[in-house]
Protein backbone atom coordinates (compact mmCIF):
# COMPACT_ATOMS: atom_id res chain seq x y z
CA UNK A 1 0.00 0.00 0.00
CA UNK A 2 1.41 3.07 -1.14
CA UNK A 3 1.96 5.98 1.58
CA UNK A 4 1.30 10.08 0.91
CA UNK A 5 2.37 12.95 3.28
CA UNK A 6 0.50 15.87 3.26
CA UNK A 7 1.21 19.01 5.06
CA UNK A 8 -2.16 21.17 6.40
CA UNK A 9 -5.01 18.12 5.88
CA UNK A 10 -6.84 18.97 8.62
CA UNK A 11 -8.94 21.82 6.77
CA UNK A 12 -9.37 22.72 3.10
CA UNK A 13 -7.61 21.97 0.07
CA UNK A 14 -5.55 19.48 2.23
CA UNK A 15 -8.31 17.74 3.74
CA UNK A 16 -9.47 17.19 0.05
CA UNK A 17 -6.08 15.83 -0.42
CA UNK A 18 -5.82 13.59 2.50
CA UNK A 19 -9.67 12.32 1.62
CA UNK A 20 -9.67 11.65 -1.96
CA UNK A 21 -5.87 9.88 -1.40
CA UNK A 22 -7.25 7.57 0.93
CA UNK A 23 -10.65 6.80 -1.15
CA UNK A 24 -7.92 5.77 -3.76
CA UNK A 25 -6.76 3.44 -0.84
CA UNK A 26 -3.21 4.95 0.20
CA UNK A 27 -2.15 5.09 3.70
CA UNK A 28 -1.65 8.54 4.99
CA UNK A 29 1.20 10.75 6.93
CA UNK A 30 -0.89 13.85 8.42
CA UNK A 31 1.35 17.17 9.19
CA UNK A 32 0.28 19.80 11.61
CA UNK A 33 0.78 21.76 14.29
CA UNK A 34 -3.15 21.26 15.98
CA UNK A 35 -2.38 17.86 17.34
CA UNK A 36 -6.12 17.25 18.54
CA UNK A 37 -7.56 18.28 15.31
CA UNK A 38 -4.92 16.18 13.41
CA UNK A 39 -6.19 13.44 15.39
CA UNK A 40 -9.35 14.28 14.93
CA UNK A 41 -9.30 14.35 10.99
CA UNK A 42 -6.73 10.96 11.45
CA UNK A 43 -9.67 8.73 13.30
CA UNK A 44 -12.10 10.51 10.85
CA UNK A 45 -9.99 8.80 7.63
CA UNK A 46 -9.67 5.63 9.40
CA UNK A 47 -13.14 4.86 9.84
CA UNK A 48 -14.01 6.18 6.47
CA UNK A 49 -11.83 4.82 4.20
CA UNK A 50 -10.06 1.80 6.20
CA UNK A 51 -6.55 2.68 5.41
CA UNK A 52 -3.87 3.55 7.81
CA UNK A 53 -3.06 7.05 9.02
CA UNK A 54 0.38 8.46 11.15
CA UNK A 55 -0.44 11.90 12.70
CA UNK A 56 3.00 13.85 13.02
CA UNK A 57 2.31 17.15 15.09
CA UNK A 58 4.67 20.14 13.38
CA UNK A 59 5.06 23.36 13.34
CA UNK A 60 6.24 24.32 9.91
CA UNK A 61 7.73 27.22 10.80
CA UNK A 62 10.18 25.95 13.09
CA UNK A 63 12.74 23.89 11.53
CA UNK A 64 13.43 21.25 14.18
CA UNK A 65 10.31 20.52 13.35
CA UNK A 66 10.55 20.42 9.48
CA UNK A 67 13.49 18.48 9.77
CA UNK A 68 11.95 16.01 11.80
CA UNK A 69 9.32 16.06 8.91
CA UNK A 70 11.88 15.58 6.60
CA UNK A 71 13.44 12.77 7.98
CA UNK A 72 10.26 10.70 7.94
CA UNK A 73 10.31 11.20 4.18
CA UNK A 74 13.73 9.95 3.78
CA UNK A 75 13.05 6.93 5.61
CA UNK A 76 13.08 4.03 3.12
CA UNK A 77 12.02 1.58 5.49
CA UNK A 78 8.97 3.34 5.24
CA UNK A 79 8.58 5.29 1.85
CA UNK A 80 6.12 8.23 1.20
CA UNK A 81 5.39 7.78 -2.35
CA UNK A 82 3.81 11.48 -2.63
CA UNK A 83 4.54 14.62 -1.03
CA UNK A 84 2.14 16.86 -1.16
CA UNK A 85 3.19 20.03 0.33
CA UNK A 86 -0.04 22.11 1.06
CA UNK A 87 0.64 23.70 4.58
CA UNK A 88 -0.05 27.89 4.41
CA UNK A 89 -2.01 30.47 5.27
CA UNK A 90 -3.53 33.74 3.75
CA UNK A 91 -1.21 37.13 4.38
CA UNK A 92 -2.75 40.44 3.52
CA UNK A 93 -0.54 42.68 5.72
CA UNK A 94 0.12 45.68 4.27
CA UNK A 95 4.19 45.74 2.80
CA UNK A 96 4.74 48.65 4.94
CA UNK A 97 3.53 47.57 7.87
CA UNK A 98 6.34 47.21 10.62
CA UNK A 99 4.11 45.27 12.61
CA UNK A 100 3.73 42.77 10.19
CA UNK A 101 7.05 41.44 9.74
CA UNK A 102 7.31 38.59 12.03
CA UNK A 103 4.09 37.64 10.51
CA UNK A 104 5.69 37.64 7.05
CA UNK A 105 8.66 35.60 8.33
CA UNK A 106 6.61 33.04 9.23
CA UNK A 107 4.82 32.71 5.84
CA UNK A 108 7.92 32.88 4.17
CA UNK A 109 9.24 29.95 6.80
CA UNK A 110 5.90 27.50 6.38
CA UNK A 111 5.45 28.43 2.59
CA UNK A 112 9.06 28.89 1.00
CA UNK A 113 11.40 27.09 3.58
CA UNK A 114 9.56 24.58 4.66
CA UNK A 115 8.67 23.55 0.65
CA UNK A 116 12.55 23.53 0.20
CA UNK A 117 13.68 21.18 2.74
CA UNK A 118 10.66 19.04 2.52
CA UNK A 119 11.08 18.73 -1.25
CA UNK A 120 14.52 18.15 -1.46
CA UNK A 121 14.22 15.23 1.03
CA UNK A 122 11.59 13.57 -0.84
CA UNK A 123 13.38 14.08 -4.14
CA UNK A 124 16.62 12.94 -3.00
CA UNK A 125 14.26 9.64 -1.29
CA UNK A 126 12.37 8.92 -4.38
CA UNK A 127 15.26 9.28 -7.10
CA UNK A 128 16.72 7.17 -5.09
CA UNK A 129 13.81 4.65 -5.48
CA UNK A 130 13.45 5.65 -8.87
CA UNK A 131 9.93 6.13 -8.81
CA UNK A 132 7.68 9.29 -6.18
CA UNK A 133 5.72 12.28 -6.46
CA UNK A 134 5.90 15.46 -5.21
CA UNK A 135 2.85 18.35 -5.40
CA UNK A 136 3.90 21.45 -3.96
CA UNK A 137 0.23 23.72 -3.61
CA UNK A 138 0.96 27.60 -5.22
CA UNK A 139 -1.43 29.65 -6.66
CA UNK A 140 -2.69 31.69 -9.37
CA UNK A 141 -1.38 34.66 -7.45
CA UNK A 142 1.60 33.80 -8.49
CA UNK A 143 0.73 36.02 -11.74
CA UNK A 144 -0.30 39.05 -10.17
CA UNK A 145 1.42 41.41 -7.99
CA UNK A 146 -0.50 41.01 -4.50
CA UNK A 147 1.77 41.68 -1.40
CA UNK A 148 3.95 39.15 -0.15
CA UNK A 149 1.25 36.46 -0.55
CA UNK A 150 2.01 36.63 -4.24
CA UNK A 151 5.72 37.20 -4.02
CA UNK A 152 5.91 33.68 -1.59
CA UNK A 153 3.58 31.74 -4.31
CA UNK A 154 5.60 32.99 -7.24
CA UNK A 155 8.62 31.29 -5.27
CA UNK A 156 6.55 28.12 -4.93
CA UNK A 157 5.85 27.86 -8.62
CA UNK A 158 9.33 28.50 -9.86
CA UNK A 159 11.31 26.25 -7.42
CA UNK A 160 8.27 23.43 -8.34
CA UNK A 161 9.66 24.06 -12.36
CA UNK A 162 13.21 24.07 -11.32
CA UNK A 163 12.75 21.02 -8.34
CA UNK A 164 11.30 18.79 -11.77
CA UNK A 165 13.75 20.03 -14.05
CA UNK A 166 16.38 18.04 -11.43
CA UNK A 167 14.24 15.39 -11.57
CA UNK A 168 13.51 15.19 -15.16
CA UNK A 169 14.41 11.46 -16.47
CA UNK A 170 14.58 9.75 -12.58
CA UNK A 171 11.15 8.60 -12.75
CA UNK A 172 9.79 11.04 -9.65
CA UNK A 173 7.48 14.12 -10.97
CA UNK A 174 7.28 17.39 -9.54
CA UNK A 175 3.58 19.14 -9.97
CA UNK A 176 2.97 22.71 -8.68
CA UNK A 177 -0.84 23.23 -8.16
CA UNK A 178 -2.27 26.66 -9.07
CA UNK A 179 -5.50 27.04 -7.40
CA UNK A 180 -7.67 29.77 -7.87
CA UNK A 181 -10.49 30.91 -5.41
CA UNK A 182 -11.44 27.59 -4.12
CA UNK A 183 -14.57 27.15 -1.79
CA UNK A 184 -12.44 26.41 1.60
CA UNK A 185 -12.38 27.88 4.96
CA UNK A 186 -8.91 29.80 3.90
CA UNK A 187 -10.27 33.15 2.75
CA UNK A 188 -12.20 33.75 6.58
CA UNK A 189 -9.44 32.24 8.62
CA UNK A 190 -7.08 35.16 6.69
CA UNK A 191 -9.52 37.99 7.21
CA UNK A 192 -10.26 38.16 3.70
CA UNK A 193 -13.29 39.82 2.08
CA UNK A 194 -14.44 37.60 -0.65
CA UNK A 195 -18.17 37.48 -0.03
CA UNK A 196 -18.73 40.10 -2.61
CA UNK A 197 -16.63 37.90 -5.73
CA UNK A 198 -19.00 36.16 -8.41
CA UNK A 199 -19.88 32.73 -8.37
CA UNK A 200 -17.92 31.94 -11.93
CA UNK A 201 -14.58 32.66 -9.84
CA UNK A 202 -15.41 29.67 -7.33
CA UNK A 203 -13.86 25.79 -7.75
CA UNK A 204 -14.99 23.42 -5.50
CA UNK A 205 -11.85 21.86 -3.77
CA UNK A 206 -12.71 18.45 -4.22
CA UNK A 207 -12.67 18.79 -8.36
CA UNK A 208 -9.64 21.01 -7.75
CA UNK A 209 -7.97 17.99 -6.31
CA UNK A 210 -9.13 15.28 -8.52
CA UNK A 211 -7.86 17.30 -11.45
CA UNK A 212 -4.61 18.03 -10.01
CA UNK A 213 -4.00 14.20 -9.12
CA UNK A 214 -4.44 13.55 -12.85
CA UNK A 215 -2.42 16.19 -14.22
CA UNK A 216 0.19 15.17 -11.99
CA UNK A 217 -0.54 11.39 -12.88
CA UNK A 218 0.27 12.69 -16.31
CA UNK A 219 3.58 14.40 -15.40
CA UNK A 220 2.43 17.61 -15.69
CA UNK A 221 4.94 20.23 -14.39
CA UNK A 222 2.03 22.78 -13.50
CA UNK A 223 -1.76 21.79 -12.70
CA UNK A 224 -4.10 24.72 -13.50
CA UNK A 225 -7.24 22.96 -12.63
CA UNK A 226 -10.89 24.10 -14.55
CA UNK A 227 -10.53 26.00 -18.22
CA UNK A 228 -11.56 29.39 -16.36
CA UNK A 229 -8.38 29.42 -14.53
CA UNK A 230 -5.93 28.44 -17.12
CA UNK A 231 -7.18 31.24 -19.18
CA UNK A 232 -7.15 33.64 -16.35
CA UNK A 233 -3.03 32.20 -15.77
CA UNK A 234 -2.73 33.01 -20.02
CA UNK A 235 -3.65 36.38 -19.57
CA UNK A 236 -1.94 36.38 -16.13
CA UNK A 237 1.50 35.29 -17.15
CA UNK A 238 1.00 36.53 -21.36
CA UNK A 239 -0.71 39.64 -20.76
CA UNK A 240 0.37 43.47 -20.95
CA UNK A 241 2.28 43.72 -17.21
CA UNK A 242 0.20 47.35 -17.28
CA UNK A 243 -3.07 45.32 -17.06
CA UNK A 244 -1.84 42.66 -14.25
CA UNK A 245 -0.33 46.00 -12.45
CA UNK A 246 -3.97 47.68 -12.72
CA UNK A 247 -5.68 44.41 -11.50
CA UNK A 248 -3.26 43.79 -9.01
CA UNK A 249 -3.97 46.95 -7.31
CA UNK A 250 -7.97 46.52 -7.48
CA UNK A 251 -7.36 43.61 -6.00
CA UNK A 252 -5.50 44.37 -3.23
CA UNK A 253 -7.23 47.62 -2.41
CA UNK A 254 -10.66 45.37 -2.39
CA UNK A 255 -9.12 43.07 0.80
CA UNK A 256 -10.19 43.97 3.98
CA UNK A 257 -10.88 42.72 7.37
CA UNK A 258 -14.44 41.46 8.44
Amino acid sequence: MATALITGPTAGIGNAFARELARRGMDLVLVSRDQERLESVAEELRHDFRVDVEVLPADLAVRADVDRVAERLEDQARPVEMLVSNAGFGLHSSLLDADAVDKHEQALDVMCLALLVLGGAAGRAMKERGHGTIINVASTSAAIFSGNYSAIKSWARVYSNALALELQDSGVTVTALLPGWVRTEFHERAGLNATNLPDIVWIDADVLVRECLDDAAKGKVESIPTFKWKVAMFVGDHGPRALTRWFSHKLTSSRRKH
